[in-house]
């Protein structure tokens, strides 16, 4: 196909979409990943969606099930601004103080020098505690998840790095939303930004009615740079975890729903009329908040906003395009997805795959793709 689609005074090259489509599903007739799902939208409307291959392997007696437009995909850490958006939501209510300490919130979260962490070290990632862990039976029972949280111990002072929190801190963003409003946190989220939001197709904690409709997880070893075998990936596919809306890891979507969260942020915390936020919370958090500083686990800057990092201006940027904005901004999930918001154009844009590709293939290929995408876009 050839022409334009046409969204106000930005227009989206259906050429250069085709050769993005066509690259992804030579990826999946590669044997990449079994198979992915982008979207892009504009004002709060999807202009473009494509879902490829295969949702769930062939497994233990059951036939494989192929992707299409109602396949809920594991989002992995983008699920990570959708817990977050309810801290900033908590905060431009008055019920919380981004930087105050969360154990004003959480009395006993201050054990093992923990006093000094607040909402803001959570939510860029500068908490102090990058590699700690719950148990899996924190995930249902939240008095046993707010002791387990409480007795992590520091690895730095907080503030005093920038380190990924793969997990930890938004296990605490879980916790803080429940001192605060007396909700399950999932609960919370799904009432207070995703059904005013009108996004059907976005979990945090997967009723059971809906587990029919969950991509698997699988992963791959090598290098990323060639096909290997997807192996199932159990820790990330199972009923528990289906349900426990792990706040930092657990989400599932559609890739078109991301793309209109994407929308709401883009629209200054409104979508279609629909507001969850305010402009001046959605410009404080979009804000790179931790300069050119270097993420400690990425080994290179992440231009930290509250949830969501950035482009920055910095000569290349995981995930985000090496061509995008320094505004832009988005997140990804752990070798499989990401997601960027183009302040500039309105657009929003994501890709999500089903098996988690290494490095350093994985970075390579989320260059390239999401250059691809931004290549779409005509000023």
């Amino acid at each position: 196909m050839t022409g334009e689609i046409a969204t106000g005074e930005i227009a989206i090259d259906q050429s250069r979409l085709d050769r993005l489509y066509e690259r992804i599903a030579a990826d999946v007739a590669a044997q990449k990943y079994p198979g992915a799902a982008v979207a892009m939208a504009r004002d709060g409307k999807v202009i473009a969606s494509k879902v490829f291959g295969t949702a769930r392997l062939a497994r233990d007696n059951q036939p494989a099930v192929p992707a299409d437009e109602k396949t809920l995909w594991l989002l992995y850490s983008q699920t990570k601004p959708i817990t977050s958006c309810a801290l900033l939501l908590l905060a431009e209510r008055g019920g919380l103080n981004l930087h105050f300490p969360v154990a004003h919130y959480v009395p006993e979260f201050s054990r093992h020098g923990k006093e000094a962490v607040t909402a803001f070290h959570l939510l860029t990632h500068q908490a102090g505690f990058p590699d700690k862990i719950v148990s899996e039976a924190a995930w249902e029972d939240h008095q046993l998840l707010r002791q387990e949280v409480s007795d992590f111990d520091l690895a730095f002072l907080p503030g005093s790095k920038v380190h990924y929190h793969s997990y930890a801190a938004h296990w605490v963003q879980a916790v803080l939303i429940e001192a605060i409003t007396g909700q399950d946190f999932r609960q919370f989220i799904r009432g207070e930004i995703i059904e005013p939001l009108g996004l059907k197709d976005m979990f945090v904690g997967v009723p059971v009615s809906e587990h029919k409709r969950l991509a698997g997880s699988y992963y791959c070893e090598g290098d990323g740079l060639t096909a290997s075998p997807h192996l199932h990936s159990a820790e990330f596919d199972s009923t528990a975890f289906h349900n426990s809306g792990m706040p930092g890891a657990g989400g599932y979507a559609t890739a078109r729903d991301v793309a209109l969260f994407y929308q709401m942020l883009l629209g200054l915390g409104q979508l279609n009329g629909r507001r969850v936020l305010s402009p001046r919370m959605v410009q404080y958090a979009t804000r790179n908040h931790t300069g050119d500083r270097n993420d400690e686990f990425f080994g290179s800057p992440m231009h930290r906003g509250l949830g969501v990092h950035l482009r920055g201006r910095t000569a290349t940027i995981r995930g985000l395009s090496s061509i995008a904005h320094a505004d832009v901004y988005g997140h990804g999930g752990v070798g499989t997805s990401y997601s960027f918001a183009d302040p500039q154009t309105g657009v929003s844009f994501t890709y999500i795959t089903n098996s988690r590709l290494p490095e350093p293939g994985h970075g390579k290929r989320l260059d390239e793709i999401m250059t691809m995408a931004q290549a779409a876009v005509m000023l």
